[in-house]
């Protein structure tokens, strides 16, 4: 074990510097990605570090491919395509959980299922932000689905956007199926992909209703951005809970991706 951490820590150190030299993490991000990773590499081993990297490497390619195309969104963003601190603890701390817990009950395969569906939830997430952009019409609230709104709108969805959620869930509920310490029933791989899937629709679902937005009088326009707006104005607050931002969103939704899961298993 005490290897297995050692070999956890250092390939948790190749991995942040190689995404800070792609631009993928900032300092920040850097520092807390590795303590994540070697919380899950270290004590999870390999099979925890495939689908951790599955994530971030899919999320990573994708917000690059993509970059063009998001670049008038950028406005409504409160961060860019560095990703730091608050944001890898936001997508990451549930799953650095359930690789802790993994110490105290080795293989149990509800722990890993239910670090799986956390993972499954980010990059259902991640993967719907992404490709949602290449969807040819605007989206539409989730809460009124004949509401249209700007691409980027906290709480838009779209078709390509869904899509791609259920594809970034899938790619995890399949593989967490094919690794899992126990052999897995055939429904695995389905309801981790829902799981994940329904984690993705409560994090649009808060950023639609009570995540903090935000107003710039000089473009406009709503925004995430606070206390100032990319133009340099600062923000005003609209609607939603001041603290509630986007990484305590984005943890929402890992942890209700776990939850969904718990409850199509029928163990709450």
């Amino acid at each position: 074990m005490v290897f297995q951490f050692i070999y956890g820590f250092l390939l948790a150190v190749c991995i942040g510097l190689i995404a800070y030299k792609a631009h993928s993490l900032n300092k920040s991000g850097v520092l807390s990605a590795t303590l994540i990773g070697t919380l899950i590499f270290g004590i999870g081993g390999w099979q925890w570090a495939v689908l951790l990297l599955t994530f971030f490497i899919t999320s990573s390619a994708l917000s690059r491919a993509f970059k063009k195309r998001k670049q008038n969104l950028e406005e409504k963003y409160s961060k860019g395509n560095q990703r730091d601190a608050g944001q890898v603890f936001g997508n990451g701390i549930l799953a650095a959980f359930f690789a802790v817990l993994n110490f105290f009950y080795p293989n149990s395969q509800i722990i890993w299922l239910c670090f799986a569906a956390s993972l499954a939830a980010v990059n259902a997430d991640t993967w719907a932000t992404e490709l949602g952009v290449l969807n040819p019409t605007p989206p539409r609230m989730i809460t009124n689905l004949k509401i249209v709104v700007e691409k980027g709108t906290s709480g838009g969805i779209s078709l390509i956007g869904s899509l791609a959620s259920v594809g970034g869930s899938a790619l995890i509920g399949i593989l967490a199926s094919l690794l899992a310490p126990e052999p897995a029933a055939v429904s695995t791989a389905f309801i981790i992909t829902l799981a994940g899937f329904c984690g993705a629709l409560f994090d649009s679902l808060i950023g639609g209703t009570v995540q903090a937005t935000y107003y710039c009088p000089a473009d406009k326009k709503e925004t995430e951005k606070y206390p100032m707006h990319t133009c340099g104005t600062q923000t005003i607050h609209i609607r939603g809970w001041k603290w509630l931002h986007n990484d305590l969103v984005n943890f929402a939704c890992a942890a209700f991706g776990v939850l969904t899961y718990l409850i199509l298993q029928g163990i709450i």
